[in-house]
């Protein structure tokens, strides 16, 4: 039997909100049951990477969580120390992932509880991601990633020498589609050395505990999708999503995510009790600088003010688009940027895959994602999406 270097070494190599919400399942809903799919959006064809990629999913099943790391997870406070508990016997279970081929794609299905389900995501996309790269551009190495860093560098420094970028933040929001394991490293590094001021965080806990940054998430659609199927009304799921996270959480961890069901739905749910306990929002879909202002309206006719909230932007963003966007929403209110595949896999010659993984069934009943951006929803019944546009009064969504 071949043996190969695992791409993952790290159950703590993954996206924070996932540990946020398998904490909140744990909690919550231990007994609830998904399906999770894997999608190509951009239809490349992954079947001759298929046995690699399986033999690198496999290797996962023998990881633990260190007691390094679970002590680095213990030192903030969301986290609960039966949670933690849990955590040091969670091992990921490679039978859970099922692969098939489906009109001429790879297709994978995570099925199983919610609860261990929910770890599969982030290093299945990086995994299938870095095969891929390594097989499509076998020549790229780490130095080719440096003339680009080195232009965000000085793009950032000399915008911060014209104007004020004080209150200017991005970060690092990279693991799900980056280049590889060691550019993402070498991306972060570089970044807090070159922008130690304006760089504050990632979104992947292994590496916050590796360059002692903030690990930044909250909550991804599954939260929200899950809800769909977790009892109670349908119009009633996005609110008892918002509150399931409050009772958890009490504040802590309280951006919420606005696109499940689009912006324009979120708000109507997102009403004067919701807006008080969330510190903020975060984008993923549309048009951000529209998206920003129906948020600060939303605010503004709730009587309350703007400048005390802050919104998270992290729908394909780069740092000029992440700039022109600080500027514009500047003094009005507090803005952060998350930064994936711009940072993570931006390689001259390298065109990064869009692939996502996301829930499409709980306890055995569909569920879905309705997108502000068109390509972006995602579901596997077209009769679900005719309820969840009555159910949420939708006349019209992009698919």
């Amino acid at each position: 039997m071949n043996t190969i270097t695992p791409i993952i070494n790290s159950l703590a190599d993954t996206d924070a909100y996932k540990l946020h919400m398998q904490q909140a399942v744990y909690h919550q809903y231990p007994d609830a049951q998904v399906v999770a799919e894997f999608r190509c959006r951009d239809g490349e064809d992954l079947r001759p990477y298929q046995g690699e990629i399986e033999a690198h999913i496999h290797a996962l099943g023998d990881l633990r969580f260190t007691e390094k790391e679970l002590n680095f997870l213990a030192g903030f406070s969301h986290f609960s120390s039966d949670y933690l508990d849990f955590l040091k016997d969670f091992r990921l279970q490679p039978d859970m992932v099922e692969f098939s081929i489906i009109d001429g794609r790879l297709n994978i299905h995570i099925r199983g509880r919610w609860l261990d389900v929910i770890l599969w995501e982030i290093p299945i996309l990086a995994i299938v991601s870095e095969v891929r790269n390594r097989n499509r551009f076998s020549t790229i190495d780490i130095s080719q990633a440096l003339p680009a860093l080195e232009k965000k560098v000085e793009l950032v420094k000399h915008f911060a020498k014209q104007n004020d970028m004080a209150q200017f933040s991005f970060i690092d929001f990279g693991t799900r589609r980056r280049f590889s394991y060691q550019v993402q490293d070498f991306v972060i590094a570089y970044f807090k050395q070159h922008l130690p001021e304006h760089f504050v965080g990632t979104s992947n806990y292994h590496f916050a505990q590796k360059y002692n940054l903030s690990p930044v998430g909250t909550q991804a659609h599954e939260w929200f999708q899950a809800h769909q199927q977790l009892g109670g009304p349908l119009e009633q799921s996005q609110t008892a999503a918002l509150e399931s996270w409050y009772s958890e959480y009490k504040g802590a961890l309280g951006i919420a995510l606005t696109d499940c069901i689009t912006m324009d739905a979120f708000l109507r749910d997102f009403d004067f009790e919701l807006a008080e306990r969330f510190q903020g929002l975060r984008h993923d879909s549309g048009d951000p600088f529209i998206w920003g202002e129906k948020a600060i309206a939303h605010y503004l006719a709730l009587g309350i003010n703007p400048q005390q909230k802050q919104l998270v932007f992290s729908d394909g963003l780069n740092l000029s688009k992440a700039i022109e966007l600080h500027q514009h929403f500047r003094g009005r209110i507090q803005t952060s940027f998350g930064i994936g595949t711009n940072l993570t896999c931006d390689i001259p010659a390298v065109k990064p895959m869009n692939i996502v993984l996301k829930l499409i069934e709980c306890n055995g009943k569909p569920v879905a994602k309705i997108s502000d951006t068109k390509g972006k929803s995602m579901t596997v019944d077209s009769q679900y999406i005719a309820q969840l546009r009555q159910a949420f009064q939708l006349e019209s969504y992009a698919s």
